[in-house]
């Protein structure tokens, strides 16, 4: 993802809750990664996700954290906070227990990029380490795949 975002000359950032930060580090461990990414916002409250990425407080209180709306509005939010041209979000429930109905493993991860809104849905199996492991996995093919298709830039 960093040699395809170096590449084209765009920048990314990350916003994450389930994954704390992971999605993040792992894209720094490429050497090179500061010639596109700029930073995170770990927002594991819904008051760094209001007050830092502008979820709307409505959206948090209607449906909580885990919700593909929210996987949006986070990524847009860091693409604003943080002033990059792509953003990945993460949010879900790694476990061990269910949080707000949704089973451990639902897990939603945003997209924002120019002319891109989307989030998508991962039903994963495992504990809590595999979910959080699969999701950055997830979270960082998705940006990679939305950096090199034609057309986004």
């Amino acid at each position: 993802m960093v040699h395809r975002a170096t590449a084209r000359g765009v920048s990314v950032g990350t916003a994450e809750s389930l994954t704390g930060g992971a999605v993040a580090s792992e894209i720094v461990t490429v050497a090179g990664a500061s010639s596109c990414f700029e930073g995170a916002v770990v927002s594991y409250s819904h008051d760094v996700k209001e007050r830092v990425l502008g979820v709307p407080h409505e959206l948090l209180e209607d449906r909580g954290a885990v919700d593909p709306d929210v996987a949006v509005a986070m990524a847009r939010g860091a693409r604003a906070c943080l002033g990059v041209d792509w953003a990945v979000s993460t949010t879900g429930v790694a476990g061990p227990e269910p949080h707000d109905g949704h089973a451990v493993g639902t897990v939603f991860v945003g997209i924002s990029g120019p002319g891109v809104d989307r989030a998508e849905r991962l039903d994963l199996p495992g504990d809590r380490a595999a979910i959080r492991a699969a999701t950055v996995r997830h979270a960082i093919d998705t940006l990679a795949t939305q950096i090199s298709f034609p057309g986004n830039a």
